[in-house]
C-alpha cells in the first residue's frame, strides 16, 4: 500500500502541486519566524555580552530616573552617587578604574531644524576621556571628544542623517532651550536604543551632569576590575563602600549582562509567539485546502479504490494508503518550506537593516535543531489532521462502486448531522460573544469568536445555496448560458464549495473586525478630541517625557496667546482618616483653575463647576467609582516635598474625558511638587485661534526646540490615525500568507473541479458553448466561490468587531462600532477580484480542452 501511495502522488502530482505550495508557505511561515527570532537573540546576547565586558561592578542609583527627581534628575533628598564615590570606589583593591556615566534625553535637530531619530531614543550621555584623551566605550571615528560645555560629540549614523561633520554647529535641546554647539567628533556605538533609530549625544562629563542631574552627580558608576580580580569579592567591598539609602544598588556585570539576556528572551520569545499567531493562522487556512484537495482526489479515484478493495484491501489498509500520500505531500512541502523560511529570515533582516534603517547587530545565521524538527513537524502534522476525513471517506468506499465511474454524493445522514453540530456552535459562540460584549470579558468575547467562527465554518454548505443565489438572477441576466452553470456548478457540491470558500473567508473576517476595530477607536479619539479640547494648541515633548518649567513662561510671553495652562502630574499619598488602612497613591493633574475652562471642556455631573477655582478637586466618574470618591470627601494627602495637608473633592466630571482622572489647582498643589518639576504639556488658546503665526510664535518662544511638539487638533487627530493605521498595515501584512494560501485554494478547486468534469465540458462544447462560454462559465463559478467566502467573512468580521468594540467602552469615552463602507466595499471588490484572477489558469484549461478526447474520458 506505500508503494500504491507513492504511485498516487507521482501520478497526481499536478493536481497536488497548490496543496504542496499551501503546506510551503505555512510551513515556511514558521521556519522564518523561528530562524529569525534566534539569529535576532543570539546577535542581541553577543553585543550585549559585549557592552559589559569590561564592566565587574556597577553601582547605579534608580532615583536619578525615577521619582524623587525632576526629568533632569536633580536629587532633592537621599544619598547620591557623587565623584568623590567614584574616587573611593577605584581606591577599593581589585578595582582598576570607574567610570562615572549619566544620561538622559538630547534631541538634535538637522539643517531644517527636524528632530533626527525616533524621539525616544534620542540619548545623551557624558565623554570620558583616558590619558590617551579617547574614551575606549565610544571609539573616534574622526576627530576628538567633547572638553567643555559649548562642544559635542554624535555617532555616525546621526551625523551623516544630518550632514554634519567635524567643526559644524549642532543644535542640541535637552527639555529647554536650544544650544548651538560645536560638533568636535564622531563615534561609534552599540548602544542597542541608538541602533534601533535613536541618536547619541555625547558632552563633556560637567554639561552632562549639569543637563541630566547636578554638578558632581553621578547616575552610574561602571567599576571596571583588575587582572585576576574576583568580582564577587569586589562586589562586596564596592558595597561595603558605596553610599547607603534607597535607590543606591550594586551589582556584577556578570548579573547585569544576565538580566539583559533575559529581557532579549522575553522581548523574542513575545516576537515569536506573535508571528507563530499569524503562522497558525496561514496552516489553518492551509488545512482547509489540503481536506478540499484529497476529498477531491479521493472522489476522483472512486473506482481505483473500489477496485482495491475488491481485490482484498481492508478498509485499514485504504485509510493508511491515502494517510501515506498526505504524509509524502506533507514532507516534501514541509522540507521546501523550511528552506524558504530561510531564505525569509534572511530576507526579513536585510530589509530591517536596509530600507526600514532598523540597523540590527551583525551576527551568523542561527538554524537550531528544533527549528528543522519544528517546521517538518508541524507541515506533516497539519497535512495528516487535514486528510484525516478524507481517508476515512476513502475507507468506506464499497467494492461495488468499481462498477461506476460516478462519484459517491455525501449521505442526507452526514449532512443533518454536520448542520446540527454547526447549529450547536454558533448558538454556543453568539451567546458567548453577547455575554462577553454585555460585560466587556475580553476573554469571553475571544471564546465566542471561536465558537462561532467554527459553527459558520461547519454551516456553510447549508449557507452557500441561499447566498449564491442572490448572484444567480444576476448572472443569468447579464451572461445567459454561461451564467446560468456558473450557479448551478457553484451549489452543486454544497461541501467542496463550503471548504474553499472558508478558507478566504478567514482571512476577510480577521481584516474586516481589525478595520472595523480601527475605524471605531478613530472616531472615538476624533470625537473625544473635538468635544473635550477647546486648546488652540498643546505644547509637550516628543517622546512624552516632562517639559522644563521654564517654557511655561515662555509661552505665556509669545505673541497671540490669550489663555494658557500647564499640565503637571504631582504623586501623593492619600489617606481617609482612622480606620481607613494604608494610604493609597495617587496622581493629581495641576492645572491653572482661572483658565483651564476656556482651554477643556469641564462637564460636571455633580457637585460645583467652580470646584477648581474654590482649590478643590475636579474626579472623573470612573475614578470616583473606581476609588469611591464623593463630592465633600476630605482627603489627607502627603505631598511629594513631604508636607502634610488635605484636598476636599469639589465635583464629579460628568464623563471620563480627555482630561486628567483627578484634577487639582496648579495654586495648591504646585508648590509641594518636587522643586523644578517638569511639566506634562501646556494648553495654549489663540487670540486669532489656531493660526500658523501663532505655531510658529509658539515654536519661537521654546526655541526651536526638536524634541518639542507644538499640536493642534488636526495634529492630534492625524497622530492618532497614524497610530491605528501603522497597526492596520502590520497586521494586514502579515494576513497577508493567509489570503495568498486562500487564493491557492480557490484556484486548486477550481482547476481540480475542471479536471474531473472533462467529459461534461466536452459535451457543452459538442451542443454548441464556444471556448468563450466555457471560460466565462469557470470564471463565473470561480468568482461566486469567491464571493461567498466574502460576504460570511464580512459579515462575521462586523459581528466579531461590534463585541470587541463593547470592552472597549470603559476606555474610550463614547465609542461606538463604526462600520466604513467603503473599505468593506473594498474587501468585496478584492474578494471578487481574487475569484476572478485565481480562475484565469482553469479557465483556461477548461477552453483548451479536446472535445471528442473530453467526451471519451472516463
Amino acid at each position: 500500500m506505500f508503494r500504491t501511495a507513492l504511485r498516487n502522488v507521482l501520478a497526481h502530482k499536478g493536481r497536488l502541486l497548490m496543496t504542496m505550495l499551501a503546506v510551503m508557505l505555512g510551513t515556511a511561515f514558521v521556519a522564518g519566524t523561528l530562524v529569525f527570532t534566534d539569529t535576532m537573540g543570539q546577535a542581541l546576547r553577543t553585543q550585549n555580552s559585549k557592552s559589559y565586558a569590561d564592566v565587574a561592578v556597577t553601582v547605579s542609583d534608580s532615583e536619578a530616573v525615577g521619582r524623587g527627581y525632576d526629568h533632569g534628575g536633580r536629587a532633592t533628598t537621599g544619598p547620591t552617587l557623587t565623584e568623590d564615590t567614584r574616587r573611593k570606589l577605584a581606591a577599593l583593591p581589585g578595582a582598576a578604574d570607574v567610570r562615572g556615566v549619566v544620561s538622559g534625553f538630547a534631541g538634535i535637530a538637522d539643517k531644517k531644524g527636524a528632530l533626527i531619530g525616533n524621539g525616544f531614543s534620542t540619548t545623551g550621555t557624558n565623554y570620558v576621556p583616558g590619558a590617551d584623551g579617547t574614551d575606549p566605550r565610544y571609539p573616534l571615528v574622526a576627530g576628538r571628544g567633547p572638553k567643555d560645555a559649548t562642544e559635542i560629540a554624535l555617532d555616525t549614523r546621526t551625523a551623516e542623517k544630518g550632514g554634519f561633520k567635524v567643526g559644524d554647529t549642532v543644535r542640541v535641546a535637552v527639555n529647554g532651550p536650544v544650544m548651538q554647539l560645536r560638533l568636535t567628533g564622531t563615534l561609534h556605538t552599540n548602544d542597542p536604543r541608538v541602533m534601533a533609530g535613536g541618536s547619541l549625544a555625547a558632552f563633556d562629563t560637567a554639561t552632562a551632569q549639569q543637563l541630566y542631574l547636578s554638578p558632581g552627580r553621578f547616575a552610574e558608576l561602571d567599576v571596571k576590575g583588575a587582572p585576576g580580580a574576583d568580582d564577587t569579592a569586589l562586589l562586596a567591598a564596592v558595597r561595603q563602600a558605596a553610599p547607603k539609602g534607597d535607590g543606591i544598588e550594586a551589582r556584577t556585570g556578570r548579573e547585569l549582562a544576565d538580566e539583559q539576556d533575559r529581557m532579549i528572551a522575553r522581548g523574542t520569545r513575545f516576537l515569536s509567539t506573535f508571528l507563530m499567531g499569524f503562522a497558525a493562522i496561514a496552516l489553518f487556512v492551509g488545512v482547509f485546502i489540503i481536506a478540499n484537495t484529497f476529498s477531491m482526489l479521493v472522489a476522483q479515484r472512486t473506482r481505483e479504490l473500489a477496485l482495491l478493495r475488491a481485490v482484498g484491501a481492508t478498509r485499514r489498509q485504504i485509510t493508511r494508503s491515502v494517510k501515506a500520500e498526505a504524509a509524502l505531500v506533507g514532507l516534501t512541502a514541509s522540507v521546501a518550506g523550511l528552506l524558504a523560511g530561510i531564505g525569509i529570515a534572511v530576507g526579513l533582516k536585510a530589509l530591517l537593516n536596509g530600507p526600514m534603517d532598523a540597523n540590527l547587530p551583525d551576527g551568523p545565521l542561527v538554524i537550531a535543531p528544533t527549528t528543522v524538527l519544528a517546521a517538518i513537524a508541524v507541515g506533516v502534522l497539519v497535512t495528516l489532521v487535514a486528510a484525516w476525513l478524507p481517508a476515512r471517506r476513502a475507507s468506506r468506499i464499497a467494492p461495488v462502486a468499481a462498477m461506476s465511474s460516478s462519484e459517491q454524493p455525501a449521505t442526507q445522514k452526514s449532512l443533518r448531522l454536520r448542520n446540527t453540530v454547526g447549529l450547536l456552535f454558533s448558538v454556543a459562540g453568539a451567546g458567548a460573544l453577547a455575554a462577553g460584549a454585555s460585560g466587556k470579558e475580553v476573554k469571553l468575547v475571544g471564546l465566542g469568536s471561536g465558537a462561532l467562527l467554527i459553527g459558520v465554518f461547519v454551516l456553510t454548505p447549508l449557507l452557500s445555496r441561499p447566498l449564491i443565489a442572490l448572484f444567480a438572477p444576476l448572472l443569468r441576466a447579464v451572461y445567459g448560458t454561461p451564467g446560468k452553470l456558473a450557479g448551478e456548478n457553484a451549489v452543486r457540491n454544497p461541501r467542496r464549495t463550503a471548504a474553499t470558500a472558508s478558507a478566504l473567508t478567514i482571512g476577510v473576517t480577521l481584516i474586516t473586525s481589525l478595520t472595523v476595530v480601527g475605524a471605531s477607536v478613530n472616531k472615538a479619539v476624533d470625537d473625544s478630541t473635538s468635544s473635550d479640547l477647546k486648546a488652540d494648541y498643546t505644547v509637550a515633548m516628543r517622546n512624552f517625557s516632562d517639559l522644563s518649567p521654564e517654557v511655561a513662561p515662555q509661552i505665556a510671553k509669545a505673541h497671540g496667546v490669550s489663555a494658557m495652562s500647564t499640565e503637571r502630574s504631582v504623586p501623593v499619598a492619600v489617606g481617609r482618616g482612622p480606620g481607613a488602612g494604608s494610604d493609597e497613591n495617587e496622581f493629581l493633574t495641576a492645572v491653572d483653575a482661572a483658565t483651564i475652562d476656556q482651554l477643556a471642556t469641564v462637564r460636571i455631573r455633580e457637585g460645583s463647576a467652580d470646584a477648581l477655582k474654590q482649590g478643590k478637586l475636579l474626579v472623573s466618574s470612573g475614578r470616583s467609582e473606581q476609588a469611591r470618591y464623593k463630592v465633600g470627601d476630605v482627603l489627607a494627602v502627603t505631598y511629594p516635598d513631604g508636607t502634610k495637608g488635605s484636598l476636599t473633592v469639589g465635583g464629579v466630571l460628568e464623563a471620563d474625558t480627555a482630561l486628567a482622572p483627578v484634577l487639582a489647582p496648579e495654586a495648591v498643589v504646585g508648590p509641594h511638587a518636587q522643586p523644578g518639576s517638569g511639566l506634562n504639556k501646556v494648553l495654549v488658546k489663540g487670540t486669532n485661534g489656531a493660526t500658523e503665526q501663532l505655531r510658529q510664535a509658539l515654536r519661537d518662544a521654546t526655541g526651536g526646540n526638536p524634541l518639542i511638539a507644538v499640536k493642534g487638533e488636526k495634529d492630534i487627530k492625524a497622530e492618532s490615525r497614524q497610530a491605528v493605521t501603522n497597526i492596520l498595515n502590520m497586521m494586514y501584512g502579515l494576513l497577508g500568507m493567509s489570503v495568498v494560501i486562500a487564493v491557492l485554494g480557490v484556484v486548486n478547486t477550481m482547476a481540480m473541479s475542471v479536471f474531473e468534469r472533462r467529459r461534461e465540458i466536452g459535451m457543452l462544447r459538442a451542443i454548441g458553448l464556444d471556448r468563450l462560454g466555457i471560460r466565462r462559465m469557470v470564471r463565473l463559478e470561480s468568482l461566486l466561490i469567491a464571493l461567498f467566502g466574502g460576504l460570511v467573512g464580512v459579515g462575521l468580521g462586523i459581528l466579531v468587531a461590534w463585541a470587541g468594540v463593547r470592552t472597549l467602552a470603559d476606555d474610550l469615552k463614547g465609542i461606538t462600532t463604526v462600520v466604513p463602507p467603503l473599505q468593506i466595499a473594498c474587501f468585496l471588490l478584492a474578494a471578487a477580484v481574487i475569484g476572478l484572477l485565481a480562475a484565469l489558469w482553469p479557465a483556461h484549461r477548461a477552453a483548451k480542452l479536446d472535445i471528442l478526447g473530453a467526451i471519451k474520458t472516463q
